[in-house]
């Protein structure tokens, strides 16, 4: 397995700095806000949990929720673990599962895919394979990015950045009715991606340094500059890279 798909590898690397990731706060913010609607009884699944952050923040905003985390790697399972031990996370590969994951076909009343699909192949037959878990008429909110690549997207392991038009396609083509399509984050969002960009190859290199010293202050504080201007995104614009997409379930498995 290449050494960017290998995702224990990835949340032993990259966990403190993913949580304080102006650009995942940003994300989890908007989504959160789109489940604000959610009832006591909701239970929603997220697929693709990573270390749970997530999931954390809908429990702080609702703590009446039933929440479900699926995750690849065993690494960030016992993250999440460690963080919500209230909820449930399974190691899950969607194309080989494990028998664990029976009991919840058709479980999920609502379900995210947050920055997934740019990691696979085929992001039809992920979302495919994801299917069978959320209940009919099941609410799926997918969130990928969007706007030109960079290195550090390249060493992460993307496949693909989407348009409006393509996970729209991708949404129909596996089973679901696009309710709306977000392109979020201009002005400020769409800079901090062209800083990452511009950052090229060294910003693999800031972050496998880890903390400490002159340059790792200086990344801090650029980082906390953006958490504040994020709060002046756009929430849509035709120029947004932060693609966000709401959609239903359609049909029987």
């Amino acid at each position: 397995m290449p050494e960017q798909d290998n995702w224990d590898s990835h949340w032993d690397r990259y966990a403190a700095a993913a949580s304080q990731n102006p650009a995942q706060q940003m994300r989890h913010g908007l989504i959160v806000k789109l489940l604000r609607d959610t009832t006591s009884g909701s239970r929603v699944l997220d697929i693709g949990s990573g270390q749970g952050d997530l999931l954390v923040k809908l429990h702080d905003a609702n703590p009446h929720l039933t929440l479900l985390g699926f995750e690849l790697s065993s690494s960030g399972v016992e993250i999440s673990r460690r963080k919500l031990p209230a909820s449930r996370f399974y190691v899950a590969d969607l194309f080989s599962p494990p028998a664990d994951l029976k009991e919840y076909i058709a479980w999920a009343t609502d379900a995210v895919c947050s920055e997934v699909l740019e990691h696979v192949d085929s992001p039809v037959d992920f979302l495919r394979a994801a299917r069978p878990y959320l209940a009919g008429g099941a609410r799926l909110i997918v969130t990928v990015p969007g706007g030109p690549m960079s290195a550090f997207d390249h060493h992460i392991g993307h496949r693909q950045h989407f348009t409006r038009e393509s996970i729209s396609r991708y949404l129909s083509e596996a089973g679901f009715a696009v309710e709306r399509v977000y392109l979020s984050g201009l002005p400020f969002f769409n800079l901090y991606r062209c800083v990452v960009i511009l950052r090229g190859e060294k910003l693999a290199t800031d972050v496998n340094a880890g903390q400490g010293g002159f340059s790792a202050w200086l990344a801090r504080a650029v980082m906390a500059g953006f958490r504040v201007l994020f709060r002046l995104n756009l929430m849509n614009s035709p120029f947004g890279w932060q693609v966000i997409a709401v959609a239903r379930k359609t049909g029987a498995d």
